[in-house]
């Protein structure tokens, strides 16, 4: 399948590359990328799988992520877009769920705004209008943030892997 390329003033959103695989690791081995998900820093080994299930979600189910790149010199700072992760939680999430995370290098530059809003208006093109939803951690402001701003809105709150987490639906 050919992974769509989306195109907005400061980014690229385009399907991953091997050679994405050490910035994708180092985004998921820090810290301050995790500190808000309720998990721990990723090994190399589950960077790897999560990295491959970028493919294979484009693949099987027609969404997925985009590896996010910023235009003005082509750096990878981020990944955004679509997954079907057939969660255990409850109350079970409706697909399509969407999520994002972006290098802590680049929080504050409106990256991860740019980035949601072409990946919703790709989602409204390709999904029609169809209710998805996101996690989010209850102590993740900023993420909690800028759902609201794309019409996420609570609708409980949940614990998912021992963490306090909210689910959010956006129509």
């Amino acid at each position: 399948m050919t992974i769509p390329s989306l195109e907005t003033e400061q980014l690229i959103l385009r399907g991953h590359r091997r050679e994405d695989f050490a910035s994708v690791l180092e985004l998921w081995s820090d810290p301050r990328t995790v500190r808000l998900m309720g998990v721990q820093p990723m090994t190399e080994e589950d960077a790897w799988a999560k990295f491959l299930r970028t493919f294979g979600s484009w693949e099987v189910n027609g969404f997925g992520f985009w590896a996010v790149e910023e235009k003005a010199n082509g750096r990878f700072v981020g990944e955004a877009g679509f997954l079907n992760a057939k969660r255990d939680i409850t109350p079970p999430l409706p697909v399509p769920e969407m999520g994002w995370s972006f290098s802590p290098s680049v929080h504050g530059k409106g990256f991860a705004s740019e980035a949601v809003a072409a990946a919703i208006a790709w989602g409204e093109n390709h999904f029609g209008c169809v209710r998805c939803s996101a996690i989010i951690g209850h102590e993740n402001e900023p993420s909690l943030k800028l759902a609201r701003k794309f019409g996420f809105q609570e609708v409980t709150r949940t614990i998912y892997k021992d963490h306090p987490t909210i689910v959010l639906y956006r129509n």
